[in-house]
């Protein structure tokens, strides 16, 4: 019950939000370098704790041509990706559609146990250390919309796409775009894309403001935040409507931290941010996800529902 009344809001919101929903991951407004799946051998230092990733697209059910989801730069090795010594990783990634793909309670998880691969496999590919994939788009598809798990509470047909680390221990640095054309990167209009769970590269400069968009519905009345592996390299903010710059819990090298966070009335259907500010010059890989009050995973939107969140200060005037 908890997990429809959350969706029936998201969808409330998609539909009055005034900002283009786009299907670029990362988004334009999130100021991440790129998405990061290190290989089975790789040490959790590296800054991923259990080398797979999992993203959701919504496509929309008033569009009925063929979709493509897209990966930027799929292969592990050449300039964008992490080495550890030489190349040697090979990683999976994988399209599900159909029933379970979103609505299995394992697709929403934080770690990828029992049947988090809901859903049927559709089509997958496994890349290593192939220059002619360097830093070009690999295309899956066409898919029909319809191919999706129907979703009334979500407004649309959902598609997964899990990334695995197979074997290796480098750093597969990549990213994703939901397409109407298997060759160039035009948006289906009126989708988003979502996680339960970020494994991301942060800007290499020191002071670049990540953001990270989770929406929370009004029967959220706390939530915890969770990172992993940021070596204390910076600062995690909140804001929100009613938080202005809210101090998270960072965590150090190969380490868990957390923080839990009250949810006022004016934050309830609302999409708030997570602000990560690294201090110093680095190239780091780090691990961030919410849960609410009852241990449910909260999703982030690519493209924040509503668009970003102000800080609505509240102005006392006291006359004497």
């Amino acid at each position: 019950m908890n997990y429809k009344k959350q969706i029936v809001l998201i969808v409330i919101a998609l539909s009055i939000t005034q900002y283009t929903l786009a299907q670029e991951v990362p988004g334009e407004f999130e100021f991440i370098e790129f998405l990061s799946t290190f290989g089975a051998g790789a040490e959790p230092g590296w800054g991923d704790d259990d080398h797979v990733q999992t993203f959701f697209f919504i496509v929309p059910k008033s569009y009925v041509k063929p979709v493509y989801i897209r990966v930027y730069d799929p292969d592990t090795g050449g300039s964008h990706d992490e080495p550890n010594n030489e190349f040697n990783t090979k990683t999976k990634f994988s399209v599900y559609a159909g029933q379970g793909t979103h609505a299995h309670p394992d697709a929403r998880k934080i770690d990828p146990v029992g049947n988090y691969k809901s859903g049927h496999l559709v089509q997958s590919k496994i890349f290593g250390n192939e220059a002619k994939y360097d830093k070009k788009w690999y295309t899956f598809g066409p898919f029909n919309p319809q191919e999706g798990e129907e979703s009334d509470l979500l407004g649309g047909y959902v598609f997964k796409i899990i990334t695995e680390g197979l074997i290796g221990d480098d750093g597969n640095l990549y990213k994703y775009f939901l397409s109407v054309n298997p060759d160039n990167n035009k948006e289906v209009e009126g989708s988003n894309a979502f996680t339960y769970e970020y494994s991301i590269r942060l800007p290499e400069p020191e002071l670049v403001v990540t953001h990270l968009y989770p929406f929370i519905d009004d029967k959220v009345v706390s939530f915890t935040q969770h990172n992993f592996d940021f070596d204390g390299e910076g600062n995690i903010y909140i804001y929100s409507l009613a938080k202005n710059r809210h101090d998270g819990n960072i965590s150090s090298h190969e380490k868990w931290a957390e923080s839990t966070h009250m949810v006022a009335d004016e934050e309830k259907n609302t999409t708030i941010d997570i602000q990560i500010v690294k201090v110093q010059k680095s190239r780091n890989d780090m691990v961030l996800y919410l849960k609410n009050q009852y241990g449910d995973a909260i999703a982030f939107f690519s493209t924040p529902i509503g668009g970003p969140p102000k800080y609505k200060y509240k102005v006392n005037l006291n006359y004497h």
